[in-house]
């Protein structure tokens, strides 16, 4: 090869080598690049969303302040200087009814300072108890939803999957897990394992917050079971599950690989949609006398006490209502926001 052929060869590959740089120039985004055509990630595209609405953002800060408040309960503790369970009969009025927040309008005779909403009828410090209440509802809330959320979706992707013999087992199952009237089960099975310390069912259900959260959990997984079914029926018969399929994937792979990611929004917003709704069950137990154990504060048996001084006390309800009022809209404000970002529908 001579000398002129070599010098061309490489004058030929520095022009390639130079238009591809000037076509990489042009593909990247430059400032004069509309934002509109700028490729994003699912997340800034989730974001991107999710912060447009006004009403999730702040139930998002009411939720952090309820978890900072729950996980916190031992520091409002310490600086009020009571405990949840601490009776002060000391912080009575002289007739021995609950004494009113500081703030309070009214003639009624006034907690001390530290005392920031008021006591109860035994001079316990409203506010404690409060903080100590968010720790057990979202202890349960979480811990239940998730016990419903993992059974759920197992046996929702089990159906739809595999459908036959499997998925109209399942399917039968979840119709008698509808049909049965869980709030009276949970009346009997919490009053049953909560009446003595040896629990039932050989010792597995004690006393305590166990009963509870298995109660909520055991029996709130067939919705989201109905729903994760409902997606893989349809998910299953897509061409990229059919390639998988062709391309020697087991059965464990695709449902973990390839439906299951595209079944976690639905599985998300759902979740979020259910805690609230377990939030209000455990509230509704406590009122009824058989939720959580006595000396475990709870916003439903705070409620529940105090429904017979409301008349001269109403700060005993209204601060652990607007607490359990506030939660419950969080979570649903939340819920709707991540339905309406997660929508593959809408925009990008």
């Amino acid at each position: 090869m001579s000398r002129s052929d070599t010098d061309t060869d490489v004058s030929q590959a520095e022009q390639r080598e130079r238009a591809a740089r000037e076509d990489l120039e042009v593909a990247a985004p430059s400032a004069e690049t509309p934002a509109s055509i700028i490729g994003r990630s699912p997340w800034e595209i989730f974001w991107s969303h999710f912060r447009q609405d006004r009403f999730a953002l702040v139930g998002l800060v009411i939720i952090a302040v309820m978890i900072l408040m729950a996980v916190f309960a031992p520091l409002v503790a310490a600086w009020s200087g009571h405990e949840p369970n601490q009776v002060n009969l000391q912080a009575l009025d002289e007739f021995g009814l609950p004494s009113a927040p500081p703030f309070w309008p009214g003639p009624e005779a006034k907690a001390p300072p530290k005392y920031l909403l008021g006591v109860d009828d035994t001079g316990r410090d409203l506010l404690v108890r409060i903080a100590y209440g968010a720790r057990t509802s979202l202890t349960v809330a979480f811990f239940a939803t998730g016990i419903a959320v993992v059974l759920g979706v197992l046996l929702g992707l089990s159906a739809g999957f595999y459908r036959g013999k499997i998925d109209t087992l399942i399917s039968r199952a979840t119709d008698v897990v509808l049909a049965l009237p869980i709030l009276l089960l949970a009346l009997g099975i919490a009053s049953a394992c909560g009446a003595n310390q040896a629990g039932c069912f050989w010792g597995f259900i004690k006393p305590g917050l166990r009963p509870v959260i298995l109660i909520i959990g055991l029996f709130g997984w067939p919705y989201i079971g109905r729903i994760v079914r409902g997606q893989v029926l349809s998910i299953r018969e897509k061409e990229f599950v059919e390639a998988s399929r062709s391309l020697g994937a087991s059965n464990r792979r695709i449902i973990l690989r390839e439906i299951l990611p595209n079944v976690a929004a639905p599985i998300i917003v759902y979740t979020t949609l259910i805690i609230p709704s377990n939030i209000l069950f455990e509230a509704g137990l406590s009122f009824l006398g058989v939720g959580v154990p006595d000396g475990t504060p709870s916003w439903g048996a705070m409620l529940a006490d105090a429904g017979t001084a409301f008349r001269w006390a109403p700060w005993l309800m209204i601060f652990p209502g607007l607490a359990l009022f506030l939660t419950t809209l969080a979570f649903n404000l939340v819920g709707d926001g991540l339905r309406d970002a997660l929508d593959p529908r809408k925009a990008v």
